[in-house]
């Protein structure tokens, strides 16, 4: 069983940045396709970014694009998102994700999930 545990949410100002990890328990790490997603109080859970299985592409929302950045250490097992100019909405709780299958920017299919961390942005 695949486990993926996100860490490094928190309170920040407005502008301000957090680096949120997610530590995934596989062998394979290098075989997934890792994402993040949020979800809002009250609203869907929706697609963040994504990256590939080497690391050299990365798939942003648009909402998030040129402020966040997503990247991975698979000798680590880890996947990053750094979060910077940070907004009220963005505030969520942020799920990171792994998939087996490809994605080159369509819809991405998660074949496991993470609990969530909260990320909270004041103004």
């Amino acid at each position: 069983q695949v486990q993926l545990v996100e860490s490094g949410g928190g309170l920040v100002q407005a502008g301000g940045s957090l680096r949120l990890s997610c530590a995934v328990s596989a062998r394979t790490f290098s075989r997934y396709t890792m994402a993040w997603f949020r979800q809002a109080p009250g609203k869907e859970r929706e697609f963040v970014g994504a990256i590939d299985r080497t690391g050299d592409r990365t798939y942003y929302a648009d909402s998030v694009k040129g402020r966040f950045t997503i990247s991975r250490d698979n000798a680590k097992n880890t996947v990053y998102l750094q979060m910077n100019s940070l907004k009220p909405e963005d505030t969520a709780v942020y799920y990171c994700a792994a998939s087996f299958r490809d994605y080159s920017g369509s819809y991405y299919v998660a074949n496991y999930w993470g609990q969530g961390t909260q990320v909270t942005v004041s103004s």
